[in-house]
């Protein structure tokens, strides 16, 4: 599922490009959800002193992920330099929860898995804030 079909029905849309907006959205959900479960994964792993800093990367990623696209999903008055600060640092997070996950991905399929989401997700959020100007 994708939010795009709420979104087309909001009766006053936003004036920013909605095939940006609606990528970013759900690649926010879908970052938020892969990184609470890396982050969970690295908890059982056998060397969990080595993840400690992967975990709260992700943790971090999955909280800032989740919090964009609630408010990216809020069409109604866009306050946009918010929302340029927020996408920002949403990008920033996936950014430093994907390389932390890629330092691990060679021997943690999850974490693999968690960087390549999360590059997806910064490339989502970049893309936005091109949409946005």
């Amino acid at each position: 599922m994708t939010i795009g079909p709420i979104i087309d029905t909001h009766p006053k849309p936003t004036s920013l490009d909605r095939e940006a907006l609606v990528r970013c959205i759900d690649e926010c959900i879908a970052c938020g959800a892969t990184c609470t479960g890396c982050a969970d994964a690295c908890l059982a792993e056998p060397d969990l002193a080595d993840m400690v800093r992967c975990i709260r990367r992700c943790l971090d990623c999955s909280d800032i992920c989740a919090a964009t696209a609630r408010v990216v999903t809020r069409q109604t008055e866009v306050e946009l330099a918010v929302l340029r600060a927020l996408v920002e640092t949403c990008a920033a997070a996936c950014r430093a929860c994907g390389d932390e996950c890629q330092r691990h991905a060679s021997h943690h399929e999850h974490c693999r898995l968690c960087a390549e989401e999360c590059r997806r997700c910064q490339q989502a959020c970049e893309a936005l804030l091109a949409a946005i100007g």
